[in-house]
């Protein structure tokens, strides 16, 4: 099982929380971009372990930026370099006001595409104004029926909470508008943060926006999961809710250590040994893919304490949990007894559940709440 990310960098005006790489002086590179994107997939498709696909995610930026012939172009080479299992899942991530009724009716046509993620983030428009989004209220809305008009059944729509100025009233709203949407099929929420080197970052540091509290984030998060619950949403991940059989396998895979080949500029790739990524430059990237400069890019190989580390911090995010069987198999007995005689601790807290029946540890509700912490205290510095 493998799995193809494509990074599409192109924003038509940057939001002012994102520090993803992108670009908003973009609209003459696509069409050399879509070309570079092709060659890349072409020369590292043996990255993999092998080439069979069972899931493709174009993010971005916005790859609804794209014109669907190039996302055509893009489908074409990947259906050619790559062996795509039939029931693959392959997402594009979508702003509501790129998705024109005709632009929609292309994608449902002419691309393979089965599930849209969309970039809502709040229904309130004072909101998204203050957050520099492109789109309404009511857009987003309008997308989301045309959508579902057109035959795109499995629908994602992201959401941002502990805006500066909102209230949990405005954040219930929120959540409220999403769930009611008809035939949703599943929901990201992340809470707001505040990435040095961002206009957000700039606008705090000068006492123009006021970061929510704790207490009011953590009252927004405790809603959101008991809303979801209610409408039948399963919390699978902890910034992720879905209905039954509709998680997303493309991220599960993030978390379940699947290898995956990133593509563009700033994209990275995990091979299950190392990490790779291009340098975060679009024109660098279309000279580099384009032949007139070596490809530039780092690398990263991972060591036993990195992995060890990394397998805790993405396994305890999920409603799985961690494996314990699994760690002392891959990282020995000592030093599954380790992370378990702390995890005692935790336990004894409320914060971890350990089921002794099926080796599986995992966090409680009360957990989840500070997860972050939990985490970092059972990571290991030295080899054990």
């Amino acid at each position: 099982m493998n799995g193809l990310y494509i990074h599409i960098p192109f924003c038509t005006k940057r939001c002012i929380y994102c520090d993803f790489y992108s670009t908003a002086d973009s609209s003459a590179l696509k069409a050399a971009y879509a070309d570079c994107v092709c060659r890349e997939m072409v020369a590292r498709a043996s990255y993999l372990p092998s080439r069979q696909l069972q899931t493709i995610y174009l993010g971005g930026g916005t790859p609804s930026q794209l014109q669907p012939e190039q996302l055509c172009q893009i489908f074409d080479t990947i259906f050619k370099t790559f062996d795509v299992d039939g029931n693959a899942e392959i997402t594009l991530e979508a702003n509501p006001d790129d998705l024109t009724p005709g632009y929609v009716r292309a994608l449902h046509r002419l691309t393979p595409i089965n599930r849209v993620s969309m970039g809502i983030q709040t229904f309130n428009d004072s909101l998204l104004q203050l957050l520099n989004r492109r789109h309404t209220a009511a857009q987003a809305r309008k997308a989301v029926s045309l959508l579902q008009e057109c035959g795109f059944e499995n629908l994602s729509i992201d959401l941002i909470y502990g805006l500066p100025g909102q209230s949990l009233e405005q954040w219930a709203d929120d959540v409220m508008q999403a769930l009611s949407m008809k035939n949703l099929r599943h929901l990201s929420a992340y809470a707001l943060s505040y990435e040095e080197g961002t206009p957000l970052w700039q606008l705090r540091k000068l006492g123009k926006v006021k970061e929510a509290t704790d207490e009011l984030s953590l009252s927004m998060y405790r809603l959101l999961m008991d809303k979801a619950q209610e409408a039948g949403f399963e919390h699978y991940e902890i910034s992720n809710f879905a209905r039954p059989g509709f998680t997303s396998r493309h991220n599960s895979s993030y978390w379940q250590d699947v290898p995956y080949l990133g593509i563009g500029a700033a994209a990275h790739s995990y091979d299950g040994c190392s990490r790779q990524w291009n340098k975060p430059d679009i024109k660098t990237y279309i000279q580099s893919r384009g032949g007139t400069l070596e490809p530039v890019f780092e690398r990263e190989i991972l060591t036993k304490e990195m992995k060890f580390n990394e397998t805790l911090l993405k396994r305890l995010r999920t409603s799985e949990g961690l494996n314990l069987n699994d760690i002392e198999r891959n990282f020995g007995a000592r030093r599954m007894q380790t992370l378990l005689d702390a995890a005692c601790k935790l336990q004894a807290k409320g914060l971890v559940s350990i089921d002794t029946e099926t080796g599986y540890l995992r966090l409680t509700k009360s957990g989840i709440f500070v997860s972050d912490a939990i985490i970092r205290e059972l990571f290991l510095d030295e080899e054990t």
